[in-house]
């Protein structure tokens, strides 16, 4: 079908009828099960999920920029329902297109909105979502001005206390996007996010060894207070969440749990990571 970027075509598993893969321009960009709303076929997005798992229970609010089919949106509203959630994407048509044919959250559950991820995310108001997503790509990259100093600094911005930035990012050897973005992330989030268990990187093996292309997962945590115990208000009216510990081993755990096993990078091996 054609699209406002190019073309969109929806591929169905011939093994596994309900599940199908929405190819953007040629490229996978989304995978569901039309009958299991909180299936993920993709190991990024199934590292993500082990992240949310670790977040304190109840309803979330999720931005998601780069929306394109909305499977970890519909797996969000299966483990936590109530939850509230954007998703933006650059192509108005797409939208209209996945909303006709999967069966997404509604609205107020969850709005699509088509805009660049960038201008999105820099109108919000400050401290409106409890985790950013960033999955958007052109190509085979993320494009500069959502890897930057400033995509950063807005991200932290739009995120509670507590909050978690789930980042994306598709890498070659020696990994220079991925090591660069997770210093500028450092410096966005304060200088002792690494040693507080705020910031970490989680891929497979085989791509931190640099042995082959494929998705690095960056996370970051926005500080709470210090009596984050008693959780007060924030600048949107709501509870200030409980700031995840990335040490945490039960997340490490579940990362090794999964269909293809991933590697968490925290405290200085991040550090090793990331560089100057």
């Amino acid at each position: 079908m054609p699209i406002d970027t190019g073309t969109a075509r929806v591929e169905r598993d011939p093994d596994h009828p309900d599940r199908v893969t929405l190819h953007v321009n040629g490229v996978p960009s989304s995978a569901l099960d039309l009958g299991d709303p909180g299936f993920l076929a993709f190991e990024y997005m199934q590292q993500m999920a082990a992240v949310l798992a670790g977040l304190p229970s109840g309803p979330l609010r999720v931005l998601h920029l780069g929306a394109a089919g909305c499977a970890l949106a519909r797996h969000v509203e299966h483990e936590r329902p109530d939850s509230r959630q954007l998703g933006v994407d650059v192509d108005a048509r797409l939208l209209e297109l996945v909303r006709s044919w999967f069966a997404l959250p509604r609205s107020p559950r969850l709005r699509l909105r088509a805009d660049d991820a960038g201008r999105a995310l820099a109108s919000l108001a400050p401290g409106s979502f409890d985790v950013v997503v960033r999955d958007v790509f052109a190509g085979d990259r993320t494009p500069d001005h959502l890897a930057d100093d400033a995509f950063a600094a807005a991200a932290h911005r739009a995120l509670r206390p507590g909050g978690v930035l789930l980042a994306n990012c598709a890498d070659r050897p020696p990994l220079s996007l991925a090591r660069r973005e997770a210093a500028t992330l450092a410096a966005a989030f304060g200088r002792d996010a690494a040693a507080d268990g705020r910031l970490a990187v989680i891929a497979e093996h085989a791509i931190l060894k640099g042995r082959r292309y494929g998705n690095v997962v960056l996370v970051a945590v926005r500080a709470a207070p210090d009596d984050a115990a008693s959780p007060t208000s924030d600048d949107a009216g709501d509870r200030t969440r409980e700031a995840p510990d990335l040490h945490d081993a039960g997340l490490a755990r579940r990362l090794r749990s999964l269909p293809v096993p991933a590697r968490l990078l925290v405290g200085d091996e991040l550090a090793r990571f990331a560089g100057a």
